[in-house]
C-alpha cells in the first residue's frame, strides 16, 4: 500500500514539474535581433513551435517602435485603428495561454508595411514537433533574410527537463 501511494505521489509531482518545465520564452526575432527592421518575422515564427504556456518577449526602443495585438484583418491590412492591446515598454512579455493564432504589428507609421508584423501560431503540446507552416513574409526584409535559425534553446530546455525528470523518477521508484 505504501509503495502504491509513493508511486501515485511521484506521478502527480511529475505532472506538475513537466507542465512547468515545458513552458518556454522566446525573444521575438532572436538571434538576429530585437523587434525592428531587417528581420523576416514570418521565417522566424515558422522556425518555432509555440505551445500553450509559452511566452514571447518583444524587445525594442519605445521611442522607435511599439507592439499592437490586432485581428487577422488588421494584420493583413496593417491597420492600427482598433488594436486589442497596445504594448510600449520596450520589454513586453506576452503570455500564450491557449491554442490559436495571435497577430502583432508595429503601430508606428509605415513600420508594419515595411515588415514589422508577426503571426504567432500556438499549437497543442501534443502536435507533431515540427514547426508550423510559415506565416506569410512581408516587406523588403523577406527576400534578404538568412535562412531561419534552428529551434531556440527553449525547445532544448523542454526536452532536457523532461528527460531529467524521467531519470529522477526511475531512480526514486527503484
Amino acid at each position: 500500500m505504501a509503495a502504491a501511494m509513493k508511486i501515485a505521489l511521484l506521478a502527480v509531482a511529475a505532472m506538475a514539474v513537466l507542465s512547468t518545465a515545458s513552458a518556454a520564452t522566446y525573444n521575438v526575432g532572436e538571434p538576429a535581433g530585437d523587434w525592428g527592421f531587417g528581420i523576416n518575422y514570418g521565417s522566424w515564427a515558422s522556425s518555432k513551435q509555440f505551445i500553450p504556456g509559452d511566452s514571447i518577449v518583444f524587445k525594442y526602443s519605445p521611442q522607435a517602435h511599439d507592439v499592437l495585438e490586432v485581428s487577422k484583418a488588421d494584420y493583413d491590412s496593417c491597420s492600427v485603428a482598433s488594436p486589442m492591446t497596445t504594448l510600449n515598454t520596450g520589454n513586453d512579455v506576452v503570455s500564450l495561454p491557449a491554442t490559436g493564432t495571435r497577430y502583432f504589428i508595429c503601430g508606428f507609421t509605415g513600420h508594419c508595411t515595411a515588415g514589422m508584423k508577426v503571426a504567432i501560431d500556438v499549437v497543442s503540446a501534443s502536435s507533431p514537433s515540427t514547426p508550423s507552416s510559415p506565416a506569410p513574409a512581408s516587406g523588403p526584409s523577406a527576400s534578404n533574410s538568412p535562412p531561419p535559425p534552428s529551434p531556440s534553446a527553449a525547445t532544448s530546455v523542454r526536452v532536457t527537463a523532461g528527460l531529467g525528470l524521467v531519470v529522477l523518477l526511475a531512480g526514486l521508484v527503484a
